[in-house]
């Protein structure tokens, strides 16, 4: 049981059926497209684990320096497949995943988690990962214009 990095567009699309049901709002044409972009522009790196040729798990991760952390690594998707959860995949992953941001030098480890994946936030604390913030956000889609009239 391997992790491996997905470099080509046939191992990304391999990946796209787990991150599917993290991602549901993504089609697999725009998850390759994106994640090609954000390999490209923010250097973010797709990881996964596969058994039998099917992606047991998988993850997306970008290293970044902050006034706030220093040199962070932020996770931006774990993800265990519901088929192939309690099997131990995430653990495995979520510690390769530390181990690499000790070996890239990095000051701290983030990720963010949807406050109802209860079963991934026990694997986080199991993993000594605290809570440390609020993460607070808002979608910027258009908004009505306003008019000013004197």
């Amino acid at each position: 049981m391997d992790i491996r990095v997905a470099l080509t567009e046939a191992e990304i699309e391999a990946c796209f059926p787990a991150f599917y049901e993290l991602r549901p709002h993504l089609s697999q044409k725009d998850f390759v497209a994106q994640v090609q972009r954000q390999m490209k522009n923010h250097d973010y790196v797709l990881v996964y684990i596969a058994t039998q040729d099917n992606v047991v798990a998988a993850a997306g991760y970008r290293v970044a320096e902050f006034l706030a952390w220093g040199r962070a690594f932020y996770v931006d998707d774990l993800i265990t497949p519901a088929t192939s959860r309690k099997l131990g995949y995430g653990g495995k992953l979520l510690d390769w995943l530390m181990e690499k941001a000790k070996e890239l030098s990095c000051d701290q480890f983030h990720l963010d988690s949807g406050v109802h994946r209860h079963d991934a936030h026990r694997l986080y604390l199991s993993r000594k990962l605290q809570i440390s913030s609020h993460h607070f956000s808002k979608e910027l889609g258009e908004s009505p214009s306003i008019t000013i009239t004197c």
